[in-house]
């Protein structure tokens, strides 16, 4: 799924609605609406179908009402192609049809060129310039710098899997300090109903998930899975396998970089390279969930659904203290996600 080309404030008085109505789509494949936009399959065949028929084509043209978002998402796409494990990491790799030869793909999967590509990302003009003049002329200086800047910057934005959309300030939480806050639904519609019946026989709760930003270009394409014992594994996994989540906010900062308190930059843009994320999820309370202290583990995927994400800028993140279970930060976090009154 791609951002939405239609955001508006007044789209989120009653956030949990319109999350409500992307959920209850069909459970497997999804409407092409102002909620879910269509993401193409990775299969050679669709890609050049995709190129040929021109879905999505504009895509990278409707940057300026989802700005930020896309900021965001070549942010995660450069982070992974940068790291030590991209090899591992760097999933999906792009599929991007050749603009000069649309029979064959100028990004294969099949035929890595790491290098290839970190040319092409850094041709990519920057998402703010980008809202700030016309956006045919715009492509036009992206195609001298580099023909295939402007098919990649496509692909990151369509290729997304994600509903994800930046947060007006009267929706945001105000705890967090920091003003790059976006709702997040990282799991596909079968998954989110599946959460839904096991949350009504159970119960669930709120709780933070700290990776680095390097992982969260595959988080948003493929979910977020438990990855212990496995390659993607990055941190020991001493309490056992599972999706590791805290009520903490410090602890799971300590999983997504350095950790200091700032104060909340408005920049609308990302200003830094350097950036740090934390995830507040929705976990099931059910039997399986193994709680360490503040240290939980959920060794079922399916019972771990994403809902908000926050990014911080040069090492620095927010209030270490902040407790999920505390009744105060509880009724915040709800009011945010039903658009209630305090």
């Amino acid at each position: 799924m791609v951002p939405c080309s239609r955001y508006t404030t007044d789209s989120w008085k009653t956030p949990l609605k319109y999350t409500s109505k992307a959920i209850k789509l069909s459970s497997q494949f999804l409407l092409c609406t102002c909620i879910v936009q269509p993401a193409v399959c990775t299969r050679e065949l669709c890609v050049f179908s995709f190129n040929t028929l021109g879905v999505m084509s504009g895509a990278a043209e409707d940057v300026a009402t989802g700005a930020e978002v896309v900021d965001l998402l070549v942010a995660m796409c450069r982070a992974a192609l940068e790291s030590a494990r991209k090899s591992i990491i760097f999933d999906p790799y792009p599929s991007v049809v050749d603009p000069h030869d649309p029979k064959s793909l100028a990004f294969n999967p099949k035929k890595r060129s790491y290098e290839r590509l970190q040319r092409a990302l850094d041709s990519i003009t920057s998402i703010r310039e980008i809202t700030q003049g016309p956006y045919v002329e715009i492509k036009k200086q992206m195609d001298k710098l580099d023909p295939l800047a402007h098919p990649l910057l496509q692909w990151i934005i369509s290729s997304n899997r994600s509903h994800i959309v930046k947060l007006p300030s009267s929706r945001q939480l105000k705890f967090m300090h920091t003003s790059h806050q976006f709702l997040l639904l990282s799991s596909p519609p079968a998954k989110e109903a599946r959460f839904r019946t096991t949350r009504k026989l159970h119960g669930s709760t709120f709780a933070f998930h700290g990776s680095h930003i390097e992982n969260w270009h595959s988080i948003l394409r493929n979910g977020l899975v438990n990855a212990s014992y496995t390659k993607l594994q990055l941190h020991g996994a001493a309490y056992g396998k599972g999706i590791y989540l805290s009520p903490i906010s410090s602890i799971s900062f300590g999983y997504s970089g350095k950790s200091f308190w700032c104060r909340p930059t408005q920049s609308r843009f990302l200003q830094s390279r350097n950036l740090n994320c934390v995830a507040l999820c929705e976990v099931i309370t059910s039997k399986d969930l193994q709680k360490h202290g503040n240290i939980w583990v959920c060794p079922i995927s399916d019972h771990v659904c994403t809902r908000f994400f926050f990014v911080y800028e040069d090492g620095q993140v927010g209030d270490a203290n902040i407790n999920t279970q505390d009744v105060r930060i509880q009724k915040e976090i709800l009011r945010v996600i039903g658009g209630q009154s305090t």
